[in-house]
């Protein structure tokens, strides 16, 4: 992993965390003592990654002047300072020269534990351009499910049953190609995974069974804050 470059989403303004965001960018919120963001980078040091870009926007200043260059967590961080919104993939585009190998993308807002060492061995295995990361996730049924046979008898009843889907935990391993199908102002699941797909490529998928959350709502954030002391997080993103 020695080398391996990660860049960091950071510029989003954080809307649904308002008003928690007003003053703050969404990764320099506290959960107990630390930032979303600190979480994120220790996550990806312990996976053996040292080299940082983060685009940073909103509030960025605040970002920069907590984490400096990073010599503080014996890691280098450089930065990417957005004036507008480039949506996801749009931020990772505008550095294409400045990633010529193997590089991991992450959300700056996504606290997780996933081993990277392990998900970039699978990606080098399957040998693509692109590989995500999927977390298995149940969604509740409001009601009842009832299945009906061909002649219209009853087969089975399902009280509630929770639906298990797997999601994209927007966390990547890509091969300086994937440039060939971004542009600017793109976001990943939008335009380049179709478009990727429409042309033939495959992109291969992850299955982690570590942490993750995406704290996304001011619920969110404040349950995981009143329940998870910082010993209790750090448990949970160095469990299985």
């Amino acid at each position: 992993m020695n080398g391996l470059k990660a860049v960091v989403l950071c510029g989003g303004e954080g809307t649904r965390l308002r008003p928690y965001t007003y003053n703050v960018p969404k990764p320099m919120l506290k959960l107990g003592n630390k930032p979303l963001l600190e979480y994120v980078l220790l996550n990806l040091k312990r996976s053996g990654i040292t080299e940082f870009i983060l685009t940073v926007g909103y509030l960025h200043d605040q970002i920069r002047n907590y984490f400096g260059d990073g010599s503080k967590w014996n890691i280098k961080i450089d930065y990417s300072v957005e004036d507008k919104k480039l949506d996801t993939a749009g931020s990772v585009y505008q550095l294409k020269d400045k990633l010529s190998d193997t590089f991991i993308v992450a959300m700056g807002d996504h606290v997780t534990g996933i081993d990277m060492k392990k998900m970039h061995e699978f990606h080098k295995q399957k040998g693509g351009i692109a590989t995500v990361a999927l977390k298995l996730r149940g969604t509740p049924v409001e009601y009842g499910i009832v299945e009906v046979n061909d002649d219209d008898s009853i087969g089975t009843f399902r009280e509630k049953p929770i639906l298990s889907n797997l999601i994209n935990a927007a966390i990547y391993v890509f091969e300086p190609k994937i440039f060939d199908y971004m542009g600017p102002g793109e976001d990943f699941s939008k335009h380049v995974f179709p478009r990727m797909l429409n042309q033939g490529e495959k992109i291969f998928g992850y299955q982690f069974t570590e942490y993750w959350a995406d704290i996304g709502r001011v619920s969110d954030y404040e349950m995981m804050n009143s329940i998870i002391s910082v010993v209790e997080l750090s448990m949970a993103l160095n469990s299985k």
